[in-house]
Parts: structure tokens; C-alpha cells; sequence
């Protein structure tokens, strides 16, 4: 069975993840601890890794049943075709989260100046630089085939 990634309401991660469960779908929602401050008082908060993301293992078949449970928007799509996340994936993060050494952890995007691999399609294994950053793309310079990408991510 595939790993899919569903994408949630803002802040109904572990709703999602919750409910999923009692529906017997497996799912993976990766949480990391985190120290917040209000105006009182300082509190240890468990949050998402990925904010909107919940990973669901699920037969093909199966994939529309998810949408039963209230805060899922869509599935994620890579190409054309739902996301899929390999299981030497999933388990790489549940590795890593485990660690002791952890004390902090955030998933930022791309910036202006970042040096970057490709892993996947027509530019796999090329090096690139991030040249612009918008709202939906990424701009990026391959300098070894001298030429400017323009790559959409939304």
C-alpha cells in the first residue's frame, strides 16, 4: 500500500489524524514539541511538522473514503498524479523525530541565495541556486547547463 498526503483545514491536523484512526485508515501525522510563550505563562505544545499535512496509507482503491472525515481538502499532487511518499520516508521521519537530539525543528521554504540538487524529473542531479521566490514559483539558475528554470509549486 501507498503513502498518500491529504492536505487539511489550517490547524485540524491531529483532528484529521484523529478521526482517520477511528475509521481504521492508518495515517501519520508527525508532531514536534514545542515551547510557546503567552503573556502568563510559557506551555510545551505538541505541533504538526508539516502544517495542512497528514500522510495515509491506503489501498488505491480505497483513496475516496478519506473525505468522511471533516477537515480534509484534497490530496496532494505531484505531476498530475496524488503524491505518493515512500515508506523508507515515513519511517526516516519517525526515526528522526525519535532522536534525542532534536530540540528544535521547522520545514522552511527555499530562499533567495539557497543552493540546491534537483532529485526528480527532466533536471535530476543538476545543482541549481534559488534566484526568486514568489507566491506560486521558483525561480532557479542551472549553472552547468546555463540556463534559468522557472518551476511552479502551488
Amino acid at each position: 500500500m501507498n503513502w498518500y498526503v491529504v492536505y487539511t483545514k489550517p490547524k485540524w491536523e491531529k483532528k484529521v489524524a484523529d478521526k482517520l484512526q477511528q475509521l481504521g485508515i492508518e495515517c501519520y501525522c508527525p508532531l514536534i514539541t514545542q515551547i510557546k510563550q503567552w503573556s502568563d505563562r510559557k506551555k510545551k505544545v505538541e505541533v504538526p511538522l508539516f502544517n495542512s499535512y497528514v500522510f495515509v496509507q491506503i489501498p488505491d482503491s480505497e483513496r475516496n473514503s478519506v473525505f468522511q472525515v471533516a477537515g480534509i481538502v484534497r490530496y496532494l499532487f505531484w505531476l498530475g498524479k496524488p503524491a505518493v511518499v515512500k515508506d523508507e520516508e515515513i519511517n526516516t521521519i519517525k526515526t528522526n523525530l525519535k532522536s534525542p537530539n532534536i530540540s528544535d525543528v521547522a520545514v522552511l521554504p527555499f530562499q533567495v541565495g539557497d543552493k540546491i540538487k534537483l532529485d526528480s524529473g527532466a533536471f535530476s542531479n543538476q545543482n541549481a541556486i534559488v534566484q526568486e521566490v514568489s507566491n506560486n514559483y521558483y525561480t532557479l539558475v542551472l549553472e552547468t547547463l546555463g540556463c534559468v528554470l522557472k518551476i511552479k509549486y502551488k
